[in-house]
């Protein structure tokens, strides 16, 4: 696979400015104009996407994501954007781009990152998250692998929407990334001027909490100019539909663990005497929510800033596509008591998202183990503080009868209490962050999404994932999501994917805003 970056620099440098045509197109015509470019250059997009995938990114794996950052440096360079990398020590830095547009009166911020979740090959179909795999479907729908398209001078290669691309970060982030400098291709190509300066803040630390990018964009706040930030993080609507939303939910995670006697013991001889930690922490934990799912923790739902009627009415608007969701994901019952699943989003969540007790299957042995470990997570909505909520938590421990330490317990706590839990909040956590949808440039950004789409976009007041936008919340930035990517992408787990449809599609969104988003 010969260098995609060396390619653009050949194509692209010197960059000159962009010339105006002569009647500016409107929404869905520069959405055709992308997509004519798109279809001219998708061996040259791929090929740049399928390398910058290649570079694994595991948010831990410094010297990695130094690689990547380095990647993305060229990636922007190449076209013409002013690119400074914002330096983390011992990390990997931000990278921070700029690109003027000589007549634009208004600046936007696109945000996104380029790390990824922690990778277990032997979960991934093909055994290899860092080694781009195209597939002519999902794997579910018994996608077979197949060969990256040849491409050469009689025979120009073509990617079906259907396809996918299997990759860990293929949707999250760095397709983004790449769909959006594509965007600028096109519109350099087709002599489409910029209608808004464009700035990059793109991120290595993300899937570590994200715990240096305020301290970091503090220190380059002159830096940080603009008028509005975009994300790109995220899925599209489950239904399909492309998505614009204002809302993100905020992040608290902790650690759980009881504890039995101070070693494993025969279960033989000491079962029902011996204080088993596995019944320890599954009673605790089901004293935190009832059968239908809401949290019984005192307090948890009390601080919930409402929604506006505004965005009362843009709940009302969206898709009710629960039952088919139900039947793709095979259960027979949601929680939340009656609740559509967009509904439930904008209140707070409590989610057990591990657990660990000796062992299971072929390992299982006959024993009362000593500890139990669980891993859960709270997703924190507009107006809650992560701290006030860990204190939430911890009473209801408290509550049900437990001694409550931060610290491994010490002989003397484990003799003196008969039920001892450790509880140990995640180092990284932040609060909810919510963009009013009244603002005028929240108003003009769905009217150009709608008129580039057809008008087939869901507006939605809150996403259920977790992003640090209240970083820029603080910074005085209004910040809206355009997600590109499709729902069902294997999002922080094995097998993520991108379907090509949504990528293509994303280009031409990018393009519009970036050609003609005004307020």
């Amino acid at each position: 696979m010969r260098n995609i970056v060396v390619t653009l620099l050949i194509a692209f440098l010197p960059y000159p400015a962009f010339a105006q045509k002569s009647t500016p197109p409107s929404p869905a015509q520069l959405a055709q104009e992308v997509r004519e470019y798109r279809m001219d250059n998708e061996d040259r997009i791929i090929r740049e996407l399928s390398e910058f995938l290649s570079i694994p990114n595991i948010a831990s794996d410094t010297p990695n994501i130094q690689k990547n950052a380095a990647h993305l440096v060229e990636m922007l360079e190449a076209r013409g954007i002013e690119t400074h990398l914002l330096p983390i020590s011992g990390r990997g830095p931000v990278v921070f781009g700029k690109l003027i547009a000589p007549e634009a009166k208004r600046t936007v911020i696109f945000y996104a990152h380029y790390d990824g979740q922690p990778v277990d090959p032997s979960a991934w179909t093909d055994g290899k998250p860092f080694e781009p795999v195209l597939r002519d479907a999902a794997i579910e729908a018994g996608g077979k692998r197949m060969l990256f398209p040849e491409n050469s001078a009689q025979h120009r290669a073509v990617y079906n929407d259907n396809w996918r691309i299997y990759a860990r970060s293929a949707s999250d982030d760095k397709s983004p990334i790449v769909a959006l400098l594509a965007a600028i291709d096109a519109l350099r190509a087709k002599k489409i001027p910029l209608a808004v300066n464009l700035k990059l803040v793109l991120e290595g630390e993300e899937e570590a909490g994200s715990p240096n990018l305020q301290r970091t964009l503090l220190l380059h706040e002159n830096l940080l100019g603009g008028d509005l930030l975009i994300t790109g993080d995220g899925p599209v609507h489950q239904s399909g539909r492309p998505l614009v939303f204002f809302g993100n939910r905020g992040i608290l995670g902790f650690e759980i663990t009881t504890f039995g006697p101070i070693r494993a013991l025969h279960s033989g001889h000491y079962g029902n005497w011996a204080p088993n930690p596995g019944f320890e922490l599954a009673r605790l934990l089901s004293s935190m929510k009832s059968d239908d799912g809401r949290v019984l923790i005192d307090g948890f739902y009390d601080d919930v800033v409402p929604l506006g009627n505004t965005e009362k009415k843009a709940l009302e608007e969206m898709p009710n596509n629960d039952a088919d969701l139900e039947k793709e994901l095979q259960f027979a019952k949601p929680e939340g008591g009656g609740k559509r699943l967009v509904e439930l989003l904008q209140l707070p969540s409590l989610n057990i998202r591990g657990l660990r007790s000796a062992y299971v299957g072929e390992q299982a042995q006959n024993i009362v183990p000593e500890k139990a470990e669980a891993a859960l997570d709270v997703r924190l909505v507009k107006g809650e503080d992560p701290d006030k909520k860990f204190e939430q938590v911890l009473a209801h421990i408290r509550k049900q009868g437990f001694y409550v330490t931060s610290a491994p317990p010490t002989r003397e706590e484990r003799l003196s209490n008969p039920h001892v839990v450790r509880v140990v909040k995640d180092v990284w956590n932040y609060r909810a962050s919510r963009t009013s949808m009244e603002l005028s440039v929240s108003k003009a950004l769905v009217q150009l999404v709608q008129d580039t789409t057809g008008g087939s976009a869901v507006v939605a007041p809150t996403l259920g994932g977790s992003v640090p936008m209240y970083i820029f919340e603080d910074l005085g930035l209004p910040w809206i999501g355009v997600p590109i990517v499709n729902y069902d992408n294997h999002q922080h787990s094995s097998d993520e994917n991108l379907r090509l449809g949504h990528f293509w599609r994303g280009m031409e969104i990018y393009g519009a805003i970036l050609a003609d988003l005004n307020w």
